[in-house]
């Protein structure tokens, strides 16, 4: 297993981070000027239109024979990806002669999709325009953006998937006191979760990112349920025979814009595609069980009270107001919150 450098991604971040974009609101508006920008090698068209009639983008470059489809935003209000995807073309930008890219470019031919749902991204919202929940629609297949998504699968046929989200603050690394920063699955093909070999694939990838994210993270990467969902776009792909790496961007402390988690979502990327183009086989994939579990444990503020009797729980509401992103606490829980952490704590 070849990982990348950790120095080498952390000196050189702050020229590969595209800074035209930041925060959670990411939008349509906000990445299309950045299409202009793309290096010459990538081939930009739009590939077609969404409910409400916005572009969708389809970005190809690579010359080689394993094929990865990567796509951000089936989920409008998940948007770390997004700004990940952006960081990763601004490396294929800056670092042509860079070894890693010179690998990943002969070895590999990538298809991306950045922006799958423009509508719920415009208003903020986890579903498309028509309240559909894309990632649970890859069998009906009743909104466009999910055609298009099963179309490009179809004709393009890759070896590995990298499907890209965001979790909620409530999530911990099970063992730690730490939030799940970054989080993976590698998902279920059926109902009992068995191990099979496009699966222990997809493992084997995960394995690589954990590996680099241990050595900067340490503690801070969880393993998302392999609970099977029937109708769920990674757990559809999976059973076809496209290995599905579910990457989930999750809380660092203090980092509510996600911009700190942006950078380890980019690196799990970067290491993922770049393990991809230069494995031998992927049959390591023992240690993806070794990562701890995702759990919910975690509020956004806790005020505790003597005997922790009277504890009060808020989370923070996340919403568009007055055109910006806002968050707003909302009580949610009352009573003995000791087995319980919180990214702020007060003593009442």
């Amino acid at each position: 297993m070849e990982l990348l450098t950790p120095s080498f991604l952390e000196d050189n971040y702050s020229k590969i981070k595209e800074t035209k974009i930041s925060g959670r609101w990411i939008t349509l508006k906000d990445i299309k000027p950045l299409f202009s920008d793309l290096d010459s090698s990538i081939k930009c068209k739009i590939l077609g239109e969404s409910e409400e009639g916005r572009d969708i983008y389809n970005l190809k470059f690579g010359s080689g024979k394993r094929k990865i489809l990567i796509w951000s935003q089936m989920h409008g209000n998940e948007s770390t990806g997004t700004k990940a995807v952006f960081d990763f073309l601004n490396f294929i930008k800056l670092y042509s002669d860079n070894e890693i890219l010179t690998s990943i470019l002969n070895n590999c031919a990538i298809t991306i999709i950045p922006m799958l749902n423009p509508d719920g991204a415009e208003v903020y919202t986890r579903v498309n325009s028509n309240n559909i929940d894309l990632n649970r629609d890859a069998v009906d297949l009743k909104a466009k953006e999910s055609k298009f998504l099963r179309k490009i699968l179809d004709d393009f046929n890759p070896d590995f998937c990298f499907n890209l989200h965001d979790q909620r603050t409530i999530f911990g690394v099970e063992g730690t006191k730490n939030p799940a920063t970054i989080s993976f699955l590698a998902p279920s093909e059926e109902e009992t979760r068995k191990i099979t070999e496009g699966r222990k694939e997809t493992m084997d990838v995960i394995v690589s990112m954990n590996s680099l994210l241990q050595e900067l993270i340490p503690n801070h990467i969880g393993r998302y349920t392999d609970e099977f969902y029937p109708t769920a776009t990674g757990d559809n792909f999976q059973k076809l025979g496209h290995n599905t790496i579910l990457i989930e961007a999750g809380h660092y402390p203090d980092d509510y814009d996600r911009e700190i988690v942006r950078k380890y979502n980019f690196y799990a990327l970067l290491q993922g595609i770049y393990h991809i183009s230069t494995a031998d086989n992927f049959k390591k994939h023992n240690n993806y069980l070794a990562i701890p579990n995702n759990i919910k444990n975690f509020y956004d503020v806790i005020y505790r009270s003597k005997n922790n009797e009277k504890d009060v729980a808020y989370q923070y509401v996340e919403k568009i107001e007055n055109g910006k992103f806002a968050l707003a606490l909302a009580k949610e829980k009352e009573g003995d919150l000791s087995s319980y952490l919180a990214h702020k704590e007060f003593n009442k």
